[in-house]
C-alpha cells in the first residue's frame, strides 16, 4: 500500500474514533440523573439498579440517584418518568408491569408504554414454583395431581392483582388445567411470610427472595420457570423438565421518556452495559439470582414487544383486570 495513503487512512480512522468519543462525551448529562424505580425499596427491582448506580457513578459527575416512586402496580413511577425530562437525566428501571403488561390490565393509563425509549434490559430473573411445607406435594406432578383432586382448595399467593406472580400462576393453571384460589398481597414480603407460615399453599416468586428459604428447608421450590436450570439452585428442575411447557421470567428494563435523543440513549447504554459486564457486578447479580443483560436498545425493544404480546395473551385468557 502507498505509504501516503496508509497514513491518510490511519488519520481518517483516528479522526472518526475521536469524533465518536467526542460525541459520546457531549451526551454526558450536565445535571443529576434519576433512576426511578416504581416499586418499594428492598426488593430485586430496587437492589439491582442500586448495584449499577455505584458502578457508573464516575460516568455521571453531576450525580446519579435511585428514587422509589411506588404505587398502582408501578404506574405512579412510570407516569412520573413519562412526564419527566427527555434529556437523558430521567430513566425508569422496572420489572415488566408498566413497561409491557399494565396496558392490558388497566382500563386507562396516564402514559403510553409503547412510547418508551429502550436503553437496555439490565437483568432477567426466573420465577420459581414454591410451595408450603404443609402441602403434601413434593414434585410438580404431585402438585398437579393434588390440585386436580382438590379443585379450588389449593391457594396461591401473589404480589398483587396483575403482578407477574399472579399472571405466572394463571399461566400455570392454563397449562395444567388445575384450579387454585388466588390470594393477593401487597408485595413479595407479606406473600412470602404467609407461605412460610403455611397460610397459603403456592407462590410463584422471584428466585432471589425464595431461594434462601428453600435452602434452609422452610419452603420447597419444585421448579424454575426458565429455559434452563438456575445456577443458584442447580438441583431444581425447570418446569419443562417437570412436564409443564411454560417459562416465566421477570425482566428488569431501563427505559427513557418519549423523545429522548439517540445520543443520550447511546451514552446511558454504554455506561450501563459496561457496568453489567464487570465481574463484581455479575457476582452481585448472581447472588440475587439475576442474569445480567446489557442488550442493545434495538434488541431490548424487540424483547419488550415479544414479552408484551406473550403476557397479553395470558391476561386475556385469564380475564384479569385491575381497577
Amino acid at each position: 500500500m502507498n505509504p501516503t495513503l496508509s497514513r491518510r487512512a490511519a488519520l481518517c480512522l483516528a479522526a472518526t474514533v475521536a469524533a465518536a468519543a467526542s460525541g459520546l462525551a457531549s451526551a454526558q448529562p450536565a445535571k443529576p440523573v434519576k433512576l426511578i424505580v416504581p416499586f418499594p425499596a428492598g426488593g430485586t427491582a430496587d437492589v439491582l439498579p442500586r448495584i449499577l448506580t455505584e458502578k457508573v457513578r464516575a460516568a455521571y459527575p453531576a450525580g446519579i440517584v435511585v428514587e422509589n416512586k411506588a404505587g398502582a402496580g408501578g404506574n405512579i413511577g412510570a407516569e412520573l418518568v413519562a412526564r419527566g425530562d427527555s434529556d437523558g437525566t430521567t430513566f425508569l428501571v422496572s420489572p415488566p408491569g408498566p413497561i409491557a403488561i399494565n396496558h392490558y390490565l388497566y382500563k386507562s393509563l396516564n402514559f403510553d408504554p409503547t412510547k418508551w425509549v429502550p436503553v437496555t434490559v439490565i437483568a432477567t430473573v426466573p420465577n420459581v414454583l414454591a410451595v408450603s411445607n404443609k402441602l403434601p406435594a413434593r414434585t410438580v406432578a404431585e402438585l398437579v395431581a393434588y390440585a386436580r383432586a382438590n379443585p379450588d382448595k389449593v391457594s396461591y399467593a401473589s404480589q398483587g392483582n396483575g403482578s407477574t406472580s399472579h399472571l405466572t400462576a394463571s399461566m400455570f393453571m392454563q397449562q395444567t388445567g388445575v384450579k387454585m384460589v388466588h390470594v393477593p398481597y401487597k408485595g413479595t414480603a407479606p406473600a412470602l411470610v404467609d407461605l412460610l407460615a403455611g397460610n397459603v399453599d403456592v407462590f410463584f416468586d422471584n428466585i432471589s427472595s425464595s431461594a434462601q428459604h428453600h435452602t434452609a428447608g422452610k419452603i420447597r421450590i419444585l421448579a424454575v420457570a426458565d429455559d434452563e436450570r438456575s445456577p443458584l439452585l442447580p438441583q431444581v428442575p425447570t418446569l419443562k423438565q417437570a412436564g409443564v411447557d411454560m417459562e416465566a421470567v421477570t425482566f428488569f428494563t431501563m427505559v427513557a421518556p418519549p423523545n429522548t435523543p439517540k445520543d443520550a440513549i447511546a451514552y446511558a447504554h454504554k455506561q450501563f452495559s459496561t457496568a453489567l459486564a464487570a465481574p463484581d457486578v455479575k457476582q452481585k447479580f448472581f447472588e440475587q439470582g439475576a442474569v445480567p443483560g446489557g442488550w442493545s436498545p434495538e434488541k431490548t425493544a424487540q424483547f419488550i414487544r415479544a414479552e408484551s404480546e406473550r403476557w397479553g395473551k395470558v391476561v386475556k385468557a385469564a380475564n384479569v383486570t385491575v381497577e
